[in-house]
């Protein structure tokens, strides 16, 4: 493909941009967003052509409405879609984040907020949601990698999860292989993945997510804090607070890159106020405090 100066985006390139992640075995879930956010980008051009200035007026678009790490997410869809049309020049830079330094808690899912969803799942007869919810917090597992969670897999407790390209392990407790079988057996499930929907196909993070909002209520957990992502995030810090071990974390995880798995060693704002009191550094006259 030669590259045109005055490049207007159409529907074919769409369809060609669509099958290049697949070739790339991109996951659904990524093809989805990565569509999605192309397709946003060409609504906004228009008929105009793609040029430097047009993406980074669409930058500043995407400032104005949203958090700078959604904004980011978008953009390096839309870099990735401009690479595809060999527009490589017109990529621009992402916003810069500073890094964390503390864990917010009124975004952080607790252990006891996490029983509560279980056992408000298991109150609406929903074995399948509750089971669900253990699994990912009780290995760290990705959604994407639950299809690998399969009937097969409960016999040797080892899920062997292979996606883009990487294979990894992931170790099912026995607790939870105890449970799955029966699960397993009462929905005459006999082979293949374990969390189907009634048409047999895997459920994806849609199912998930909405059902684990439809339990907030009355499980008394606020709705920013449900999130599948955060039951794994659970996983990760608890395992850190018992180990100390960020290095077999990463492993656990998936994480190739071990500043990846850090942000689950962050402690809070509170917690490290806490800390600092102990070092006993300011000197003052304990009879006037």
């Amino acid at each position: 493909m030669e590259f045109t100066p005055d490049k207007i985006i159409d529907k074919t390139d769409m369809g060609r941009f669509e099958n290049r992640l697949r070739s790339e075995e991109k996951s659904r879930a990524t093809i989805e967003k990565y569509m999605r956010d192309a397709k946003a980008f060409a609504a906004f051009l228009g008929n105009a052509p793609v040029t430097k200035e047009a993406v980074i007026r669409y930058k500043g678009h995407l400032a104005e409405r949203y958090a700078v790490a959604s904004a980011n997410s978008m953009l390096a869809a839309v870099n990735s879609f401009l690479r595809f049309l060999e527009c490589a020049d017109c990529v621009v830079r992402t916003f810069k984040i500073q890094k964390a330094v503390f864990r917010s808690r009124e975004l952080e899912l607790s252990r006891d907020e996490y029983v509560r969803l279980v056992e408000a799942a298991k109150r609406r007869g929903n074995l399948r949601l509750c089971l669900v919810m253990q699994t990912i917090c009780a290995t760290g597992i990705r959604i994407s990698e639950l299809p690998f969670v399969t009937v097969e897999a409960l016999y040797t407790r080892r899920a062997r999860v292979s996606l883009k390209g990487k294979t990894r392990m992931v170790i099912l407790p026995m607790e939870l292989c105890r449970e799955l079988k029966r699960y397993a057996k009462s929905g005459g499930i006999q082979s293949g993945s374990i969390f189907i929907t009634r048409g047999g196909r895997p459920m994806d993070r849609s199912n998930i997510l909405h059902a684990m909002k439809a339990l907030c209520k009355e499980a008394g957990v606020e709705e920013g804090k449900v999130f599948p992502h955060n039951l794994r995030h659970l996983f990760a810090v608890t395992y850190y607070n018992v180990e100390k071990d960020i290095c077999h974390l990463a492993d656990l995880l998936g994480h190739s890159n071990i500043n990846t798995t850090r942000i689950y060693t962050l402690i809070s704002c509170e917690m490290q106020e806490q800390r600092l009191g102990r070092l006993g550094l300011v000197l003052y006259d304990k009879n006037t405090a």
